[in-house]
């Protein structure tokens, strides 16, 4: 994931001035430690030198040589550069370095006011061989004494007279000022090492916030990128998985990796059985040979092949497959998409079947219309004959045959213009419920005859259809017939009507004959077939037609010996079908 210039910017800028403040907080401290440990190692050498001097004066040993030897002893212990004493107007008096007594020392100081305060103070002393020297001073009072041997160099001592000693007591009665020079080699040195180890470990916790704060958004963003992955997988699997048409993924390897709901309904396999093993071993042979070919180096290829099922039915499909390859273009191995061509194959089947009904309907019509004028004319001449040889009752029945043949002839090529012309339509709201009774009380009479039990099933709360109910009369009729002629030993017909969704209503019709061959079975619609020795072929031509021209569907399902069941499928009046 790349980051944006802003964010890296952005964390900087807030981090940044934190860690720089701690920094300089820690450096301030250091250094106000650092001062704080001079400042009480100055004082306790002061102590320490004042008690060595009042111990002198307690003694009565003090003479100069011995104070100016405490003082050079004092100024050897470690980190000390030198010790000095001097008056109130900075004139030495005692120095660690006894060249430099009687020298001037301090005038830039207030050494007035330095020299009544007991309260130590300090300035840092340029060094320009070294180091420079932390410098702790304050007034110097071992005890308020004469001290004779602070006043100067020394005079001889068997001359001294009271007058001396009075002029001694009034100058030791002075204030003084002592200087501790304190090397600050060692000390800086251990400051400057923890204040570079300050700025380290400053500058990784300031690279440890800001990793951690790239770590927060790289979490975030992975955490996001993640969310969208899963969702992306949940939506390419769903989708893969309910797709309308077979997919099957195979590896490098030929291993099947998936296989959805589609691929498992036309394959007759499930996806435990494939998914996981070799495609050589599972997957039919049409579709392992296009496997073989995208092997050879075929690109993608589209075929319609004959698939042989589990079952062993044959199945048609259309098959589009293809190499599956990484960005780099690394195989990673093969898909397949398929589709069953079955229903599609019915279509044009009907459609060709329906080409071919129109042309013959449009033959059959123009051969009807030629042959019903000599008809007319054959029927005249066999009325004459009839009424010409009255007294000749052979010649009178020839003539009688010739007459209802010419009539059935007539019949049928009225059926066959029927057939041929387009069906004229008046469409109308009616209840089918009330078109069905009227049918049934018209066949009610055969039935009784034949022995046949009628029941029906007509909810009265169904929506009304869409129709021409003189023509779906007509189509009722037709089955009606049919089925009262197929169970000549008496039997059972159905009439069942319920909603079927909706938008569209269902009737079944069924008898209880011998049924249909199942051979015969795909042809009973087509013109001209028919299994019956006076039959014309016509009737359920003429009612699928009927039943298309409403916009609906008439089919068909027999059970040898059982059953036969005639189901028609009728669009509803859209307005009230969509009240109810």
């Amino acid at each position: 994931m790349s980051i944006p210039p802003w964010l890296i910017i952005g964390s900087i800028i807030v981090l940044a001035p934190i860690f720089i403040f701690m920094i300089l907080d820690n450096i301030l401290k250091q250094r106000e430690h650092t001062i704080q440990v001079f400042l009480e190692k100055g004082d306790a050498l002061i102590r320490s030198f004042e008690a060595g001097a009042r111990t002198e004066l307690t003694t009565g040993h003090g003479d100069f040589f011995r104070l100016q030897k405490l003082l050079m002893e004092t100024a050897q212990q470690p980190d000390v550069d030198y010790l000095i004493v001097t008056d109130g107007k900075g004139t030495i008096l005692a120095d660690s370095d006894p060249s430099l007594i009687g020298e001037t020392y301090g005038e830039e100081l207030d050494l007035a006011r330095i020299s009544q305060s007991r309260t130590i103070e300090w300035r840092r002393v340029p060094n320009p061989d070294g180091v420079d020297t932390f410098e702790v001073f304050r007034r110097f009072a071992p005890e308020e004494r004469p001290l004779q041997e602070l006043s100067g160099m020394p005079s001889g001592g068997g001359e001294r007279s009271s007058g001396k000693k009075i002029r001694t007591d009034e100058r030791l009665a002075s204030r003084r000022v002592v200087f501790i020079g304190l090397n600050m080699g060692p000390i800086e040195a251990a400051r400057k090492e923890a204040s570079k180890h300050t700025i380290l470990m400053a500058l990784l916790l300031l690279f440890i916030g800001f990793s951690g704060m790239i770590s927060l958004f790289f979490a975030q963003g992975y955490r996001s990128a993640r969310h969208s992955l899963s969702r992306i997988k949940a939506f390419s699997d769903n989708l893969v998985e309910n797709m309308p048409i077979g997919l099957v993924a195979i590896d490098s390897e030929g291993t099947v990796m998936s296989l959805n709901q589609a691929a498992e309904t036309v394959l007759q396999r499930t996806a435990l059985e494939v998914v996981g093993k070799r495609g050589a071993d599972t997957l039919p042979p049409e579709l392992r040979e296009v496997v073989g070919m995208l092997k050879a180096g075929r690109g993608v290829i589209e075929r319609e092949i004959d698939c042989t099922g589990a079952e062993g039915k044959i199945i048609p499909l259309e098959v589009i497959a293809t190499h599956l390859k990484e960005e780099g273009g690394a195989s990673l191995g093969y898909i397949l998409l398929f589709r069953d061509m079955t229903e599609v194959q019915r279509l044009k089947k009907e459609i060709a079947r329906s080409r071919h009904l129109a042309s013959l309907g449009s033959l059959a019509a123009g051969v009807a219309h030629e042959i019903r004028n000599p008809l007319s004319s054959i029927k005249g001449f066999a009325t004459y004959f009839k009424e010409r040889y009255r007294d000749n009752l052979d010649d009178g029945k020839t003539a009688d045959i010739m007459v209802q043949e010419v009539e059935r002839l007539n019949r049928v090529i009225g059926q066959l213009l029927e057939f041929a012309r387009p069906v004229a339509m008046d469409r109308k709201p009616s209840a089918l419920q009330t078109v069905i009774q009227h049918a049934l009380k018209v066949i009610e009479n055969d039935a009784r005859g034949k022995n046949v039990t009628i029941r029906s099933e007509l909810p009265a709360d169904l929506p009304e259809v869409m129709m021409d109910a003189d023509k779906i009369k007509q189509v009722l009729l037709n089955l009606f017939l049919n089925a009262l002629e197929a169970m000549q030993q008496g039997g059972t017909l159905s009439v069942t009507l319920a909603r079927n969704d909706s938008r569209t209503i269902r009737l079944t019709i069924s008898d209880t004959g011998p049924g249909i061959n199942q051979k015969d079975l795909p042809h009973i619609f087509d013109p001209y077939f028919t299994t019956k020795p006076s039959g014309t072929g016509l009737g359920l031509a003429i009612v699928q037609k009927i039943i298309e021209a409403h916009d609906g569907e008439i089919s068909v399902v027999s059970i040898p010996g059982t059953e036969t069941r005639m189901t028609i499928v009728l669009p509803l009046d859209e307005k009230r079908g969509a009240e109810s």
